[in-house]
């Protein structure tokens, strides 16, 4: 009898976490997908968006939200692999890359995604920090630092110094240059995207806002 007091108390508890969690949401918010947007049924796509559908890892973020147009979820997810994984572009590098757009457009959402990414990738947490709490990047690398400075500068300040760029056309060539910027621009328009639909993080974000 006691175990199953105890059990029907453990239940009540998780269930008021449950509700709690879900009340706190704004009210144009779904719970499922954490944003504005409902789950996109697998019955109402065509071959290619049930494809898409079923490489998800889960219902939330971007690629559930591009769902809803299969053909934009096909061209984006292209891209984003081919930046990632096959522009030759140093991992450590598409992380920080990443974490700079998220930074300086208060992504919580890619953020708290990708950092654990990018320590996964070999990121020192010293330049995931100064990327985090916009510390001058004078401490980092040569590569690391011109990264930096190209999310920021395009990014907040619409325009790029004749110095920046010509430090990373030596250090990344021509090529590697656009690679890192499009990679940033690609993130930056997962970020509008997912402000858009206000979406929300699955836990506790790693992002201090503002």
């Amino acid at each position: 009898m006691r175990s199953r007091h105890t059990l029907i108390g453990l239940l009540l508890v998780i269930g008021t976490i449950v509700v709690a969690g879900q009340a706190s949401l704004p009210k144009d918010i779904y719970p499922e997908t954490g944003n504005r947007f409902p789950s996109v049924k697998r019955e109402a796509l065509n071959d290619a968006g049930k494809k898409i559908f079923d490489a998800r890892v889960d219902g939330f973020g971007p690629g559930s939200i591009r769902l809803y147009s299969p053909d934009v979820a096909d061209a984006m997810t292209g891209l984003n692999l081919y930046l990632r994984r096959k522009s030759g572009l140093d991992p450590r590098l598409v992380e920080l890359a990443i974490l700079v757009t998220a930074r300086e457009m208060d992504s919580e959402y890619v953020w708290t995604a990708h950092e654990p990414a990018a320590q996964k990738a070999g990121l020192a947490q010293e330049i995931i920090d100064t990327v985090k709490y916009r510390r001058p990047p004078t401490t980092l690398g040569e590569k690391e630092a011109v990264v930096v400075q190209l999310g920021r500068d395009s990014i907040s300040k619409h325009k790029v110094s004749s110095d920046t760029f010509a430090r990373a056309v030596k250090l990344f060539g021509h090529q590697g240059v656009v690679n890192i910027v499009s990679l940033i621009g690609d993130y930056a328009a997962t970020t509008i995207l997912l402000n858009v639909s206000d979406q929300h993080v699955r836990d506790k974000s790693l992002l201090p806002i503002p």
